[in-house]
């Protein structure tokens, strides 16, 4: 019997890690499967589904094709209509199902993993762009007391605080850059500004005395460190929520969890030898 193929798409994809982290949990969980990496180039993200929908069972998305694979597939989840963006797709008798992991990712990683707290806490995320929209919805559903959005363009932030209504209790507010607030418990980076190497554009009092996440890991991690040597509590990257959002995945495809953090060391080890 064929083993099940799976594969992630991007462009780039070559650096992608999922490969490395799929292969760890199927071998932890003793599941035959196949996992790839596939270049696609802009526009063509919803032909090669269509081909791969026949032969493949599920597929990973990566930049810059996540709200592509949410027009492309046939139904969503909750949080990937929210985040207006798809990073997992599930294939069951040729129906593609959309998900989004990245903020249950990100939220397992905080709470799980640093225990660190979001309830009633005031969170800051840098960021308006759409790794910030893809984990607003797990974050809320954790009850921070405020949540902050601060983007290089205001009117970016302003909208998307906008769109998250009134339902909770969550106060949520927004503001450039120049303005965010120098008061939270946790700061979170969704910028890629890390991959540039660009310095960080908000005043270091915003991170001295908090605790701070950055989305990047490795050498993309510059937000961390900076934070870290402007005095920020503590300062994390953010590897280990590549690896719970894609064992959220997995779980998807095959019923099994794995079990994370023996696979975030190997996977931190191969990173740091990369670097």
């Amino acid at each position: 019997m064929n083993a099940d193929r799976y594969v992630v798409v991007g462009n780039p994809v070559a650096h992608s890690l999922s490969p490395e982290i799929h292969r760890r949990f199927a071998d932890q969980c003793k599941q035959e499967i196949v996992y790839e990496k596939q270049l696609i180039e802009p526009g063509k993200f919803g032909a090669f589904l269509e081909t791969f929908r026949t032969e493949g069972k599920g597929m990973n998305v990566t930049v810059p094709f996540k709200q592509d694979a949410f027009a492309a597939v046939d139904s969503h989840d909750e949080l990937a209509a929210a985040a207006g963006a798809v990073n997992t797709i599930d294939i069951r008798d040729g129906i593609a199902r959309g998900y989004n992991t990245d903020g249950i990712g990100l939220v397992r990683d905080l709470v799980r993993r640093h225990h660190i707290q979001i309830e009633r806490r005031k969170v800051l995320i840098i960021g308006a762009g759409g790794a910030t929209q893809g984990v607003l919805g797990p974050l809320l559903e954790n009850r921070p007391g405020e949540l902050w959005i601060a983007n290089r363009t205001r009117s970016r932030a302003d909208d998307l605080a906008a769109s998250l209504g009134s339902d909770s209790d969550t106060r949520i507010a927004s503001s450039g850059l120049e303005d965010a607030p120098a008061d939270a418990d946790l700061v979170i980076n969704a910028t890629a500004a890390g991959h540039d190497r660009r310095p960080p554009e908000v005043d270091p009092d915003v991170v001295r005395g908090s605790t701070c996440y950055d989305m990047n890991y490795g050498a993309a991690a510059t937000f961390m460190v900076w934070a870290q040597d402007e005095g920020a509590v503590s300062s994390v990257d953010g590897l280990g929520m590549l690896v719970e959002q894609a064992a959220c995945a997995f779980t998807l495809w095959r019923g099994v969890e794995p079990v994370t953090d023996p696979v975030l060391e190997e996977v931190r080890a191969l990173v740091e030898a990369r670097d």
